[in-house]
C-alpha cells in the first residue's frame, strides 16, 4: 500500500504523520519511548500506515529526538515533562485524527514512557477505541514528575488494552505490574490482554536492545500480536 508521510503541525505542536494514500477510517496516536520521534518510532509509524491505519505520533521533547539528542539529554528532559501538560497536547492529537484527518475512530499506542502515557490517557479520553502499553514505565515512589496515578486510573479505561511486560524489568516491578493487571481486570468494560516475556528487558522492543537474543524474540513474538489486535479494532 502506497503511503504518505510528513511532519505536520497541529495548532502549536509537530508531529510525525504517516497515512495510506487518501487517509483511512482508523487512525492510531503513537506514544514514543525515550527516543523520541526518532527513527525507530517513524518505522512503526509508517509500518502501520502500510496497513491501512493513519498514524500521528506525538513529539515528545518539541524537536528532540535519538536522530540529533543523546539519549542523556533525552533523560533530563523526560524530568521536566508534567503529566497534564503531556495529555493535553495528546487530546489536541487525537482531536486532529478525529476531525481533519477524517478518521471515524482511532486508538492510542505507547512504549515505555508513551506506554504509561496511553494508559493515562486512555483513562482520560474515553474517545478511545483500543490501547496499546508496551513495558509501561510506572515506577514506585513515583518521580515529582508523575502526578498522575496510572495503577489506579486504569480502572477507567473502558477500550480493551493489551499490555506487555519484559519478566526482567528493572524499571518497573513484578509487584507494580500485578497491581495494573489486577486494576485492568476489575473493569467493568473492556478486555484485557497481557503479554509476559520471560527474562526479556525494560525497553524490550527498542532494535537497539536486539542484541540480546531474548530481548529480540520477544519483540518478534509480541509484534504480530499487537498487528491483529490493531487489524480487529480497525475492522
Amino acid at each position: 500500500m502506497s503511503i504518505e508521510t510528513s511532519t505536520t503541525r497541529v495548532g502549536d505542536l509537530s508531529a510525525y504523520l504517516a497515512r495510506p494514500d487518501g487517509g483511512s477510517e482508523f487512525g492510531m496516536l503513537l506514544l514514543p519511548m525515550i527516543t523520541g520521534i526518532g527513527e525507530q518510532v517513524r518505522a512503526w509509524a509508517d509500518e502501520l500506515a502500510g496497513r491501512g491505519i493513519t498514524t500521528l505520533t506525538w513529539d515528545v521533547f518539541h524537536g528532540a529526538s535519538t536522530d540529533n539528542t543523546s539519549r542523556d539529554i533525552l533523560g533530563e528532559k523526560l524530568g521536566e515533562l508534567r503529566d497534564d501538560v503531556a495529555l493535553a497536547e495528546q487530546t489536541a492529537l487525537l482531536d486532529h485524527l478525529l476531525g481533519e484527518l477524517g478518521c471515524t475512530s482511532a486508538g492510542v499506542m505507547g512504549w515505555c514512557l508513551g506506554g504509561r502515557f496511553a494508559l493515562l490517557f486512555a483513562a482520560r479520553d474515553q474517545r478511545v477505541s483500543g490501547v496499546v502499553a508496551y513495558h509501561p514505565t510506572i515506577r514506585v515512589p513515583a518521580p515529582p514528575s508523575h502526578d498522575l496515578d496510572a495503577v489506579a486510573l486504569s480502572t477507567e479505561i473502558t477500550a480493551p488494552v493489551l499490555v506487555s511486560y519484559p519478566e526482567a524489568d528493572v524499571v518497573v516491578s513484578h509487584e507494580t505490574f500485578d497491581r495494573l493487571q489486577a486494576a485492568l481486570q476489575s473493569r467493568p468494560r473492556g478486555a484485557t490482554f497481557s503479554q509476559h516475556f520471560p527474562g526479556a528487558e525494560h525497553g524490550f522492543t527498542d532494535s537497539s536492545r536486539h542484541g540480546t537474543a531474548v530481548n529480540a524474540e520477544a519483540f518478534a513474538l509480541s509484534w504480530p500480536q499487537t498487528l491483529a489486535f490493531l487489524d480487529t479494532l480497525k475492522g
